[in-house]
C-alpha cells in the first residue's frame, strides 16, 4: 500500500527534481534520476521514467536531452528566464521601502523559480546588506490595504508619522505622529514608485486637493465605508507627469519654469523631464526648455547642483526664491 501510495506521487516528485536540479547546463542521465527518486523513497524503472518524462512534456513542462556519450534530460525554458530574475533582484535589493529581512526572503522565493544552480547566481545578498533600507516591515501589508480600497472604490483612515530628534534622556531618533491622536482620511487613486519610495497619490477631501503620502509613514490603515471622492480631478491626472514634476515628492506650488541648460546636459532633462519636451535654441552651447515643475527645495537644490550649466529665468517669484535661497546659503559661511 505505501509504495502503491508513492508511486502515485512519482510524477510531483519528478517534475519537482527537474526543476530543482537541472538546466541546460547541468542535465541529468536516467540512472541519476532513479537515484534522486530513491531519496525521496520512490523506486522506478528506466522504461517507466522514459513515459513518465513524456508526460510531463506533454503536461507542458519543457523536456530538453542531450546526446554525447550518454542521454541526458534537463529542463530548458521557464516562466522567468535567469537575466530577468536578476533584474528583479536587482529592484529588490535597490528598493528602499523594502526591508533588509523582507528582501532575503523574496529573494529566497525568487531562487525557487530556477534551478538549484542558477539561484545560486541571483545570491547576492551583500549589496542588500549594504543598502539603505525600511524599517516598516508592514509595508506590504499597507500596500495590499490601499489596493482593497482602491478596487472597492472606498477611503481609507491611517495615522501618519515622522521622524524627530528626541533629547530626553539619552539622544536618539524616533518615530512620531504628524498629527497626534488625529487620523487622516483621504480617497486613494494610486500607488507610484519614485525616488527609491512608494508613494500613495491620492484625493485629500478636507484640502479638495491631491496630495501625496510615503507608504512606509502609513500606520493602521483602515478600509472605511465611504466612497471615494475627487474622481472628476482624477479623470485628467497622469501620474507620470506628476512624478516627473515633483521632486522626491516633495509638495509645494506647481508652475511652468523656463530654464536656459547647457547643451552638454540635454540627457539630464531628458532623464528628469523625458524626450517630449520642446526645446529652443538659445546659442550655439545652450537651449531653452519650458517644463512643469513644484517649486520645492528640492527643486532648487536640483537646480543649484548643475551651477551656471543652468539658469531658472522665469516666473519670477521662483527666480526671486531661488536667489533668497542662495543669499541664505551664502550668508550661513559669510554672513
Amino acid at each position: 500500500m505505501a509504495r502503491s501510495s508513492r508511486q502515485k506521487e512519482k510524477l510531483l516528485y519528478l517534475q519537482k527534481i527537474m526543476l530543482q536540479k537541472t538546466d541546460e547546463q547541468h542535465a541529468l542521465t536516467i540512472n541519476e534520476i532513479k537515484d534522486q527518486l530513491a531519496e525521496y523513497g520512490i523506486q522506478t524503472e528506466r522504461k517507466a521514467l522514459y513515459d513518465d518524462l513524456r508526460i510531463l512534456e506533454a503536461y507542458g513542462l519543457d523536456i530538453c536531452h542531450t546526446r554525447t556519450n550518454t542521454t541526458k534530460y534537463y529542463v530548458g525554458s521557464r516562466d522567468f528566464e535567469l537575466p530577468e530574475l536578476k533584474l528583479l533582484v536587482d529592484a529588490i535589493q535597490s528598493s528602499k521601502f523594502i526591508t533588509h529581512s523582507k528582501s532575503l526572503r523574496l529573494i529566497r522565493k525568487l531562487e525557487g523559480l530556477v534551478s538549484e544552480n542558477e539561484g545560486r547566481q541571483l545570491q547576492r545578498e551583500v549589496y542588500v546588506t549594504n543598502r539603505v533600507k525600511t524599517l516598516n516591515e508592514h509595508i506590504y501589508y499597507n500596500v495590499d490595504e490601499i489596493f482593497n480600497a482602491i478596487s472597492g472604490n472606498r477611503q481609507i483612515t491611517f495615522r501618519y508619522m515622522k521622524w524627530e530628534v528626541s533629547f530626553g534622556g539619552r539622544q536618539k531618533i524616533i518615530k512620531t505622529e504628524r498629527r497626534p491622536g488625529k487620523l487622516y482620511r483621504v480617497s486613494p487613486w494610486a500607488l507610484c514608485w519614485d525616488d527609491e519610495n512608494y508613494y500613495l497619490v491620492a484625493y485629500d477631501p478636507g484640502a479638495g486637493i491631491i496630495k501625496h503620502y510615503r507608504v512606509d509613514k502609513m500606520e493602521s490603515i483602515t478600509v472605511t465605508d465611504q466612497p471615494r471622492s475627487g474622481m472628476e480631478l482624477f479623470d485628467s491626472f497622469n501620474l507620470a507627469h506628476y512624478t516627473k514634476s515633483v521632486f522626491s515628492m516633495f509638495g509645494g506650488e506647481e508652475c511652468e519654469v523656463k530654464l536656459s541648460v547647457a547643451n552638454e546636459l540635454v540627457g539630464v532633462i531628458v532623464d528628469r523631464f523625458g524626450s517630449d519636451v520642446y526645446i529652443v535654441k538659445e546659442t550655439d552651447h545652450s537651449f531653452i526648455v519650458t517644463v512643469k515643475v513644484v517649486l520645492s527645495p528640492q527643486f532648487y537644490a536640483w537646480l543649484f547642483g548643475f551651477g551656471l550649466k543652468v539658469k531658472l529665468l522665469t516666473p519670477k517669484r521662483a527666480v526671486d526664491e531661488y536667489k533668497s535661497r542662495i543669499a541664505e546659503l551664502y550668508g550661513l559661511f559669510y554672513g
